[in-house]
Protein backbone atom coordinates (compact mmCIF):
# COMPACT_ATOMS: atom_id res chain seq x y z
CA UNK A 1 0.00 0.00 0.00
CA UNK A 2 1.29 3.47 -1.17
CA UNK A 3 2.18 5.66 1.51
CA UNK A 4 1.61 9.20 -0.27
CA UNK A 5 -1.84 10.02 -1.25
CA UNK A 6 -3.24 9.36 -4.78
CA UNK A 7 -4.03 13.21 -4.90
CA UNK A 8 -0.59 13.68 -5.71
CA UNK A 9 -0.40 12.33 -8.88
CA UNK A 10 -3.07 15.17 -9.87
CA UNK A 11 -1.21 17.62 -8.50
CA UNK A 12 2.07 19.71 -9.89
CA UNK A 13 4.44 22.42 -8.32
CA UNK A 14 4.43 25.51 -8.65
CA UNK A 15 6.37 26.42 -11.88
CA UNK A 16 6.65 30.28 -11.06
CA UNK A 17 8.20 28.86 -7.74
CA UNK A 18 10.45 26.04 -9.43
CA UNK A 19 11.96 29.01 -11.84
CA UNK A 20 12.50 31.72 -8.86
CA UNK A 21 14.71 28.40 -7.00
CA UNK A 22 16.92 27.35 -10.58
CA UNK A 23 17.56 31.03 -11.08
CA UNK A 24 18.81 31.35 -6.79
CA UNK A 25 20.48 27.89 -7.15
CA UNK A 26 22.84 29.20 -10.36
CA UNK A 27 23.49 32.93 -8.66
CA UNK A 28 24.45 30.70 -5.63
CA UNK A 29 26.88 28.69 -8.15
CA UNK A 30 27.97 32.02 -9.42
CA UNK A 31 26.39 32.33 -12.20
CA UNK A 32 25.20 35.77 -13.25
CA UNK A 33 21.77 35.57 -13.35
CA UNK A 34 18.83 38.12 -13.84
CA UNK A 35 15.31 36.60 -12.45
CA UNK A 36 12.08 37.72 -13.93
CA UNK A 37 10.11 35.04 -12.31
CA UNK A 38 8.31 36.35 -9.39
CA UNK A 39 5.44 37.77 -9.41
CA UNK A 40 6.74 40.34 -6.41
CA UNK A 41 6.95 43.97 -6.40
CA UNK A 42 10.42 45.13 -5.74
CA UNK A 43 8.99 47.70 -3.51
CA UNK A 44 9.81 47.89 0.33
CA UNK A 45 6.61 47.56 2.47
CA UNK A 46 5.37 51.58 3.24
CA UNK A 47 7.37 52.99 6.59
CA UNK A 48 3.39 53.30 7.80
CA UNK A 49 2.52 50.11 8.07
CA UNK A 50 5.48 48.79 9.16
CA UNK A 51 5.14 51.04 12.18
CA UNK A 52 1.59 50.24 12.66
CA UNK A 53 3.10 46.62 12.65
CA UNK A 54 5.31 47.68 15.73
CA UNK A 55 2.55 49.42 17.49
CA UNK A 56 0.83 46.34 17.34
CA UNK A 57 3.80 44.56 18.98
CA UNK A 58 4.19 46.93 21.78
CA UNK A 59 0.20 47.11 22.47
CA UNK A 60 0.40 43.44 23.63
CA UNK A 61 -1.70 42.15 19.91
CA UNK A 62 0.49 38.76 19.75
CA UNK A 63 -2.30 36.54 20.61
CA UNK A 64 -4.61 33.91 18.59
CA UNK A 65 -7.32 36.30 16.76
CA UNK A 66 -10.81 35.29 15.85
CA UNK A 67 -10.48 32.57 12.86
CA UNK A 68 -12.29 35.21 10.01
CA UNK A 69 -9.66 37.77 11.21
CA UNK A 70 -9.93 40.46 13.65
CA UNK A 71 -13.37 42.62 13.61
CA UNK A 72 -10.84 45.94 13.05
CA UNK A 73 -9.66 44.26 9.69
CA UNK A 74 -12.83 42.91 8.47
CA UNK A 75 -14.58 46.43 8.71
CA UNK A 76 -11.84 47.81 6.86
CA UNK A 77 -11.86 45.99 4.67
CA UNK A 78 -15.89 46.08 4.11
CA UNK A 79 -15.26 50.19 3.84
CA UNK A 80 -12.47 49.71 1.06
CA UNK A 81 -15.07 47.55 -0.66
CA UNK A 82 -17.98 49.77 -0.41
CA UNK A 83 -15.30 53.08 -0.75
CA UNK A 84 -13.27 51.51 -3.86
CA UNK A 85 -15.56 48.85 -5.64
CA UNK A 86 -19.67 50.00 -5.08
CA UNK A 87 -19.93 46.80 -3.14
CA UNK A 88 -21.80 46.87 0.14
CA UNK A 89 -21.05 44.13 2.32
CA UNK A 90 -21.87 43.73 6.26
CA UNK A 91 -18.37 42.91 7.89
CA UNK A 92 -19.29 39.92 8.87
CA UNK A 93 -19.41 39.12 5.24
CA UNK A 94 -15.42 39.47 5.28
CA UNK A 95 -12.99 36.50 5.70
CA UNK A 96 -9.37 37.46 5.85
CA UNK A 97 -6.79 34.64 5.36
CA UNK A 98 -2.90 33.78 5.26
CA UNK A 99 -3.03 34.85 1.77
CA UNK A 100 -5.00 35.31 -1.66
CA UNK A 101 -4.20 31.26 -2.17
CA UNK A 102 -5.81 30.21 1.51
CA UNK A 103 -8.60 32.13 -0.09
CA UNK A 104 -9.46 30.49 -3.23
CA UNK A 105 -8.39 27.29 -1.41
CA UNK A 106 -10.98 27.51 0.99
CA UNK A 107 -13.75 28.58 -1.46
CA UNK A 108 -13.00 25.22 -3.74
CA UNK A 109 -12.95 22.97 -0.61
CA UNK A 110 -15.99 24.34 0.81
CA UNK A 111 -18.26 23.96 -1.97
CA UNK A 112 -16.64 21.63 -4.69
CA UNK A 113 -17.75 18.06 -5.43
CA UNK A 114 -15.76 14.97 -7.08
CA UNK A 115 -16.90 15.88 -10.91
CA UNK A 116 -17.83 19.40 -10.21
CA UNK A 117 -16.41 21.65 -12.94
CA UNK A 118 -14.35 24.88 -12.77
CA UNK A 119 -14.02 27.19 -15.62
CA UNK A 120 -10.63 28.87 -15.73
CA UNK A 121 -9.31 30.66 -18.80
CA UNK A 122 -6.29 30.07 -20.24
CA UNK A 123 -3.49 31.50 -19.79
CA UNK A 124 -4.34 31.19 -15.94
CA UNK A 125 -2.20 31.30 -12.63
CA UNK A 126 -0.36 28.33 -11.99
CA UNK A 127 -2.09 27.51 -8.94
CA UNK A 128 -6.16 27.87 -9.79
CA UNK A 129 -6.23 23.90 -11.63
CA UNK A 130 -3.74 22.40 -8.63
CA UNK A 131 -6.55 23.68 -5.88
CA UNK A 132 -9.56 22.33 -8.08
CA UNK A 133 -7.40 18.74 -8.39
CA UNK A 134 -6.71 18.81 -4.47
CA UNK A 135 -10.50 19.88 -3.66
CA UNK A 136 -11.66 16.82 -6.01
CA UNK A 137 -12.99 19.46 -9.08
CA UNK A 138 -12.60 19.21 -12.46
CA UNK A 139 -11.05 22.54 -14.60
CA UNK A 140 -12.33 23.62 -17.54
CA UNK A 141 -9.78 25.87 -20.08
CA UNK A 142 -11.39 28.05 -22.46
CA UNK A 143 -8.20 29.52 -24.23
CA UNK A 144 -8.12 33.18 -24.90
CA UNK A 145 -5.58 34.64 -27.97
CA UNK A 146 -3.15 37.38 -28.40
CA UNK A 147 -5.31 39.32 -30.54
CA UNK A 148 -7.66 39.51 -27.90
CA UNK A 149 -4.66 40.63 -25.23
CA UNK A 150 -5.66 37.25 -23.86
CA UNK A 151 -9.52 38.05 -22.65
CA UNK A 152 -11.92 35.47 -22.62
CA UNK A 153 -14.99 35.73 -25.13
CA UNK A 154 -18.67 35.31 -23.98
CA UNK A 155 -18.96 33.22 -26.84
CA UNK A 156 -16.25 30.95 -25.71
CA UNK A 157 -17.18 31.19 -21.69
CA UNK A 158 -20.95 29.83 -22.87
CA UNK A 159 -18.86 26.83 -24.89
CA UNK A 160 -17.39 25.83 -21.59
CA UNK A 161 -20.17 25.84 -19.36
CA UNK A 162 -21.86 22.63 -18.74
CA UNK A 163 -24.49 20.96 -15.78
CA UNK A 164 -21.30 20.11 -13.77
CA UNK A 165 -20.56 23.87 -13.97
CA UNK A 166 -20.39 25.53 -10.44
CA UNK A 167 -17.87 28.24 -10.86
CA UNK A 168 -15.94 30.69 -12.98
CA UNK A 169 -12.58 31.80 -12.03
CA UNK A 170 -11.65 35.14 -13.30
CA UNK A 171 -8.79 37.36 -12.45
CA UNK A 172 -8.59 40.24 -13.94
CA UNK A 173 -5.60 41.87 -14.13
CA UNK A 174 -4.35 38.67 -15.23
CA UNK A 175 -1.65 36.84 -13.87
CA UNK A 176 0.12 35.78 -16.09
CA UNK A 177 -1.25 38.07 -19.14
CA UNK A 178 -1.66 41.49 -17.42
CA UNK A 179 -4.84 41.79 -18.95
CA UNK A 180 -7.64 44.00 -17.75
CA UNK A 181 -11.29 43.98 -19.07
CA UNK A 182 -13.18 47.35 -19.21
CA UNK A 183 -16.55 47.15 -17.60
CA UNK A 184 -18.31 46.68 -21.47
CA UNK A 185 -15.86 43.45 -21.99
CA UNK A 186 -17.09 42.03 -17.89
CA UNK A 187 -20.62 43.03 -19.02
CA UNK A 188 -20.67 40.97 -21.99
CA UNK A 189 -19.45 38.09 -19.35
CA UNK A 190 -22.07 38.85 -16.86
CA UNK A 191 -24.24 38.40 -19.64
CA UNK A 192 -23.58 34.87 -20.10
CA UNK A 193 -23.42 34.12 -16.41
CA UNK A 194 -26.72 35.75 -15.75
CA UNK A 195 -28.28 33.01 -17.94
CA UNK A 196 -26.79 30.13 -16.14
CA UNK A 197 -28.27 31.31 -12.18
CA UNK A 198 -26.31 27.26 -10.91
CA UNK A 199 -22.61 28.90 -11.84
CA UNK A 200 -20.70 30.91 -9.21
CA UNK A 201 -17.75 33.57 -9.66
CA UNK A 202 -14.47 33.51 -7.52
CA UNK A 203 -12.56 37.23 -8.79
CA UNK A 204 -9.20 37.04 -7.87
CA UNK A 205 -8.91 41.32 -7.86
CA UNK A 206 -5.12 40.87 -6.59
CA UNK A 207 -3.92 42.81 -8.82
CA UNK A 208 -6.62 45.59 -8.82
CA UNK A 209 -4.70 48.90 -8.16
CA UNK A 210 -1.99 47.76 -10.96
CA UNK A 211 -3.81 49.47 -13.82
CA UNK A 212 -2.34 52.00 -16.14
CA UNK A 213 -2.57 55.00 -18.20
CA UNK A 214 -6.32 55.81 -17.75
CA UNK A 215 -7.50 52.15 -17.36
CA UNK A 216 -10.81 52.19 -14.80
CA UNK A 217 -11.04 49.35 -12.86
CA UNK A 218 -14.27 47.03 -12.38
CA UNK A 219 -15.51 43.94 -10.63
CA UNK A 220 -17.61 41.57 -11.89
CA UNK A 221 -20.35 42.22 -8.87
CA UNK A 222 -20.04 45.70 -9.81
CA UNK A 223 -20.64 45.59 -13.22
CA UNK A 224 -23.59 42.95 -12.56
CA UNK A 225 -24.92 43.42 -9.45
CA UNK A 226 -27.43 40.67 -10.03
CA UNK A 227 -24.53 38.35 -9.67
CA UNK A 228 -23.75 39.72 -5.99
CA UNK A 229 -25.29 36.82 -4.44
CA UNK A 230 -23.27 34.38 -6.03
CA UNK A 231 -19.68 36.16 -6.11
CA UNK A 232 -16.82 35.68 -4.15
CA UNK A 233 -15.08 38.36 -4.35
CA UNK A 234 -10.84 38.10 -3.49
CA UNK A 235 -8.31 40.80 -2.85
CA UNK A 236 -5.32 41.11 -0.34
CA UNK A 237 -2.64 43.59 0.77
CA UNK A 238 0.53 41.75 -0.74
CA UNK A 239 0.69 43.46 -4.64
CA UNK A 240 -0.71 46.71 -4.19
CA UNK A 241 1.16 47.62 -0.88
CA UNK A 242 4.14 45.79 -1.19
CA UNK A 243 3.30 43.20 1.50
CA UNK A 244 4.10 39.88 0.07
CA UNK A 245 5.49 38.20 3.03
CA UNK A 246 2.77 39.96 5.18
CA UNK A 247 0.19 37.06 3.89
CA UNK A 248 -2.79 38.67 4.40
CA UNK A 249 -5.66 37.84 1.58
CA UNK A 250 -9.39 38.53 2.31
CA UNK A 251 -12.71 38.35 0.48
CA UNK A 252 -16.65 39.19 1.22
CA UNK A 253 -19.78 36.88 -0.25
CA UNK A 254 -23.22 35.65 0.68
CA UNK A 255 -22.53 34.52 4.56
CA UNK A 256 -23.24 30.91 4.03
CA UNK A 257 -20.10 30.79 1.65
CA UNK A 258 -17.99 32.81 4.09
CA UNK A 259 -19.03 30.80 7.28
CA UNK A 260 -18.60 27.82 5.53
CA UNK A 261 -14.90 28.79 4.47
CA UNK A 262 -14.58 30.13 8.00
CA UNK A 263 -15.59 26.37 9.02
CA UNK A 264 -12.85 25.27 7.03
CA UNK A 265 -10.02 27.51 8.04
CA UNK A 266 -10.74 26.76 11.78
CA UNK A 267 -9.96 23.40 10.99
CA UNK A 268 -6.61 24.52 9.14
CA UNK A 269 -4.61 27.47 10.32
CA UNK A 270 -7.05 29.85 12.45
CA UNK A 271 -6.57 33.43 12.04
CA UNK A 272 -4.16 34.98 10.04
CA UNK A 273 -0.77 36.38 12.30
CA UNK A 274 -2.40 39.04 14.45
CA UNK A 275 0.91 41.39 13.53
CA UNK A 276 -0.02 41.26 9.84
CA UNK A 277 -3.72 42.13 10.25
CA UNK A 278 -2.88 45.15 12.02
CA UNK A 279 -0.70 45.69 9.51
CA UNK A 280 -2.98 45.80 7.00
CA UNK A 281 -5.43 47.68 8.73
CA UNK A 282 -3.05 50.67 8.52
CA UNK A 283 -2.46 49.65 4.77
CA UNK A 284 -6.36 49.88 3.58
CA UNK A 285 -7.20 52.76 5.80
CA UNK A 286 -3.35 55.16 5.87
CA UNK A 287 -2.40 57.21 3.18
CA UNK A 288 -2.95 55.66 -0.77
CA UNK A 289 -0.71 58.31 -2.28
CA UNK A 290 2.22 55.87 -3.23
CA UNK A 291 -0.19 53.89 -4.94
CA UNK A 292 0.05 56.28 -7.96
CA UNK A 293 3.93 56.51 -7.15
CA UNK A 294 3.84 53.04 -7.67
CA UNK A 295 2.09 52.70 -11.02
CA UNK A 296 3.76 55.37 -12.62
CA UNK A 297 7.27 53.15 -12.48
CA UNK A 298 5.53 49.89 -13.00
CA UNK A 299 4.05 51.46 -15.87
CA UNK A 300 7.26 52.98 -17.71
CA UNK A 301 9.19 49.35 -16.57
CA UNK A 302 6.02 47.72 -19.18
CA UNK A 303 6.27 50.06 -22.45
CA UNK A 304 10.31 49.92 -21.76
CA UNK A 305 9.71 45.45 -22.11
CA UNK A 306 7.07 45.41 -24.49
CA UNK A 307 8.99 47.57 -26.57
CA UNK A 308 12.66 45.78 -26.53
CA UNK A 309 10.72 42.60 -26.71
CA UNK A 310 9.11 43.32 -29.80
CA UNK A 311 12.43 44.61 -31.11
CA UNK A 312 13.67 40.52 -30.59
CA UNK A 313 13.71 38.66 -34.04
CA UNK A 314 10.81 35.96 -33.72
CA UNK A 315 8.62 37.30 -30.85
CA UNK A 316 5.28 39.38 -30.17
CA UNK A 317 4.57 41.23 -27.13
CA UNK A 318 1.19 42.52 -26.94
CA UNK A 319 0.87 45.93 -24.08
CA UNK A 320 -1.35 44.87 -21.01
CA UNK A 321 -3.55 46.70 -19.22
CA UNK A 322 -2.14 46.04 -15.43
CA UNK A 323 -0.37 43.77 -13.25
CA UNK A 324 3.46 43.67 -13.49
CA UNK A 325 3.75 40.99 -15.98
CA UNK A 326 4.23 40.59 -19.81
CA UNK A 327 3.09 37.54 -22.11
CA UNK A 328 5.09 37.48 -25.23
CA UNK A 329 4.63 35.14 -28.25
CA UNK A 330 7.69 32.85 -29.02
CA UNK A 331 5.86 31.09 -32.06
CA UNK A 332 8.61 33.20 -34.21
CA UNK A 333 11.36 31.07 -33.05
CA UNK A 334 9.99 27.34 -32.58
CA UNK A 335 11.50 25.02 -35.26
CA UNK A 336 14.70 26.90 -35.12
CA UNK A 337 18.00 26.29 -33.47
CA UNK A 338 19.08 27.49 -30.48
CA UNK A 339 23.41 28.60 -30.35
CA UNK A 340 23.70 25.13 -27.90
CA UNK A 341 22.55 23.55 -31.30
CA UNK A 342 19.23 21.84 -29.62
CA UNK A 343 16.28 22.84 -31.81
CA UNK A 344 13.27 24.83 -29.65
CA UNK A 345 10.56 22.83 -30.19
CA UNK A 346 8.31 24.19 -27.12
CA UNK A 347 8.22 27.17 -25.36
CA UNK A 348 9.81 25.02 -21.92
CA UNK A 349 12.66 24.67 -24.63
CA UNK A 350 12.96 28.33 -25.07
CA UNK A 351 12.91 29.46 -21.73
CA UNK A 352 15.36 26.83 -20.48
CA UNK A 353 17.58 27.72 -23.46
CA UNK A 354 17.32 31.63 -22.72
CA UNK A 355 18.83 30.59 -19.27
CA UNK A 356 21.60 28.32 -19.79
CA UNK A 357 22.63 30.77 -22.69
CA UNK A 358 21.76 34.35 -21.07
CA UNK A 359 21.28 33.73 -17.37
CA UNK A 360 17.54 35.16 -17.82
CA UNK A 361 15.03 32.91 -15.91
CA UNK A 362 11.60 33.73 -17.56
CA UNK A 363 8.82 31.43 -16.72
CA UNK A 364 7.25 29.00 -19.99
CA UNK A 365 3.55 30.05 -21.18
CA UNK A 366 2.76 26.02 -20.94
CA UNK A 367 2.64 26.64 -17.25
CA UNK A 368 0.29 28.52 -17.20
CA UNK A 369 -1.76 26.52 -19.86
CA UNK A 370 -1.04 29.04 -23.08
CA UNK A 371 1.62 28.63 -25.28
CA UNK A 372 3.99 29.30 -27.54
CA UNK A 373 4.54 32.10 -24.64
CA UNK A 374 6.87 32.92 -21.88
CA UNK A 375 5.99 35.38 -18.68
CA UNK A 376 8.04 38.04 -17.68
CA UNK A 377 7.26 40.05 -14.43
CA UNK A 378 8.95 43.39 -15.23
CA UNK A 379 8.90 43.94 -11.04
CA UNK A 380 12.54 44.79 -10.87
CA UNK A 381 14.54 47.73 -11.86
CA UNK A 382 14.96 49.21 -15.17
CA UNK A 383 18.47 48.90 -15.22
CA UNK A 384 18.09 44.88 -15.06
CA UNK A 385 15.04 44.56 -17.40
CA UNK A 386 17.24 46.73 -19.76
CA UNK A 387 20.09 43.80 -19.75
CA UNK A 388 17.50 41.44 -19.72
CA UNK A 389 15.59 42.28 -22.62
CA UNK A 390 19.24 43.20 -23.97
CA UNK A 391 19.88 39.52 -23.70
CA UNK A 392 16.72 38.38 -24.92
CA UNK A 393 16.91 40.19 -28.40
CA UNK A 394 20.85 38.72 -28.47
CA UNK A 395 19.30 34.92 -27.62
CA UNK A 396 16.70 35.18 -30.80
CA UNK A 397 19.23 36.65 -32.73
CA UNK A 398 21.74 33.90 -32.47
CA UNK A 399 18.72 31.12 -33.24
CA UNK A 400 18.93 30.22 -36.57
Amino acid sequence: MAFLADILSRVQPSATIAVAQKARELKAQGRDVISLGAGEPDFDTPDNIKDAAKAAIDRGETKYTPVAGIPELRKAIAEKFSRENGLDYDWQQVIVGTGGKQILFNAFMATLNPGDEVIIPAPYWVSYPEMVAICGGESVFPETHLEDNFKLRPEALEAAITGKTKWLVFNSPSNPSGAAYTKDEIKALTDVLMRHPNIWVLTDDMYEHLVYRGFVYHTPAQVEPGLKDRTLTMNGVSKAYSMTGWRIGYAAGPKSLVKAMETIQSQQTSGPASISQWAAVEALTGPQDFIEKNKAIFQGRRDLVVSMLNQANGLTCPTPEGAFYVYPSCAGLIGKTAPSGKVIETDEDFVTELLDAEGVAVVHGSAFGLGPNFRISYATSEEALTEACTRIQRFCGNCK
